[in-house]
């Protein structure tokens, strides 16, 4: 597999306790989910793959460089980044939102061009906000809201797409358009993109092409969906709230086991670390 980013044996402690505790893993094309229970890690995973989280040990590289000696602005090309809490600015409208994005590529002082103006329609376009690129991103709900700022994220045009909860405030046919959305970013040929979403929705993440499991700070799984080794850790580490269930076409499909007497009883409070 071609490598993009890889980290080596991963470590990071926040508040006297091990949030992130040896995790190693590769990087390249395609459309990765990290999935796993609150707490588990998977925001700081995805801080210190972008080079924001400084870890206690180990290091991330970017393309062979470790990331923390990657300038600021070369990572900014490199990688987008969508935070689960992403900040905004209200009085800005939908399309000068999705223009901060090309900041990486221009630079402050850079004058945008031709290029510029069609990265940012498409990923307008892509992420279906383009009727309403005039509206001020107060006026939106939170849904259209989301859309905006991944569309900024696709307007840098990086190779290496970290997405945190990007489906959060989606409606159904909204997150299936944007599970079709990676897996097309994931697979263009001409523009193939590495992938990595942090996901809350199961089902989406099943429709993947690669699945990371990640249980209090490391990394329990790491394959396909399809794979049974990871199917089995993803009901571990949900502790038998959730089954997967394959039909007769092969496809897996996640279940809430809410019938089943060896289940969960209660609800278990975990470390308030993401």
């Amino acid at each position: 597999m071609t490598t993009w980013v890889e980290s080596f044996g991963l470590r990071v402690r926040l508040g006297g306790r091990d949030v992130l505790d040896d995790v190693s893993l590769q990087l390249g094309p395609g459309w990765t989910a990290l999935v796993g229970p609150n707490g588990a890690g998977k925001s700081t995973l995805l801080r210190a793959l972008a080079g924001l989280q400084v870890p206690t040990a180990g290091r991330v590289a970017l393309r062979g460089q470790d990331v923390q000696r990657v300038r600021p602005a070369e990572r900014a090309r490199q990688m987008a980044w969508l935070a689960q809490q992403a900040e905004v600015t209200g009085e800005l409208n939908v399309r000068e939102t999705v223009e901060l994005g090309r900041i990486a590529q221009l630079g402050l002082l850079g004058a945008p061009g031709a290029a510029d103006h069609a990265a940012v329609a498409g990923a307008m376009a892509l992420t279906e906000c383009s009727a309403w690129q005039c509206r001020r991103l107060h006026e939106l709900s939170g849904g259209e809201r989301q859309r905006v700022l991944l569309a900024r994220a696709l307007a840098t045009e990086a190779p290496v797409l970290l997405l945190d909860e990007p489906t959060t405030h989606l409606d159904a046919p909204h997150q299936v358009a944007l599970a079709r959305l990676f897996r097309r970013l994931a697979r263009d040929v001409d523009h193939r993109r590495a992938v990595l979403t942090v996901l809350h929705d199961l089902p989406i993440a099943l429709q993947a092409d690669r699945l990371l499991v990640l249980d209090r700070g490391r990394l329990r799984a790491d394959g396909a969906p399809s794979d049974p080794a990871v199917q089995a850790a993803l009901v571990q580490v949900f502790e038998g709230a959730i089954r997967i269930e394959t039909d007769a076409a092969g496809q897996s499909r996640v279940a809430l086991a809410l019938d089943d007497p060896g289940g969960p009883s209660d609800m278990r409070m975990r470390t308030p670390y993401h």
